[in-house]
């Protein structure tokens, strides 16, 4: 796959996350795919245990892509994953091979105050 064709295929992936479409959702990954949330200390091994993971949270969840950046075998996705009306910032790094996920981390940033040392420099985004 080229650069266009895994960015489309990643687009196709955060459209179905959002929509709760699972099947469509894990496509993207290859059967021996792994996922890993370093910050939980879980690794999920295998297409469709990473399937079956999401479809087990009784969460709400929404999808809010940021951006996509990457090229080749490479590939980073920030977006707000928001569970049941929390946002959290989250980074998903998605190694290729073959044109499928081979491996994903995800981490995850909960939001915080702004720090008031820095307020004369800051501007607030949303």
């Amino acid at each position: 796959m080229n650069d266009q064709e895994i960015k489309r295929a990643l687009d196709k992936h955060w459209a179905a996350s959002d929509a709760y479409d699972f099947e469509e959702e894990h496509q993207i990954y290859l059967d021996d795919a792994v996922l890993e949330y370093p910050q939980s200390g879980e690794r999920i091994s295998g297409r469709h245990k990473i399937q079956a993971s999401p479809s087990a949270q009784p969460n709400k969840k929404r999808f809010d892509v940021r951006r996509i950046v990457g090229s080749g075998d490479l590939w980073v996705t920030e977006y707000v994953l928001t569970y049941d009306g929390k946002p959290s910032y989250t980074v998903s790094i998605m190694e290729f091979r073959d044109g499928k996920v081979v491996r994903e981390t995800q981490y995850f940033g909960d939001p915080f105050a702004p720090g008031p040392s820095r307020s004369r420099w800051v501007e607030r985004i949303v």
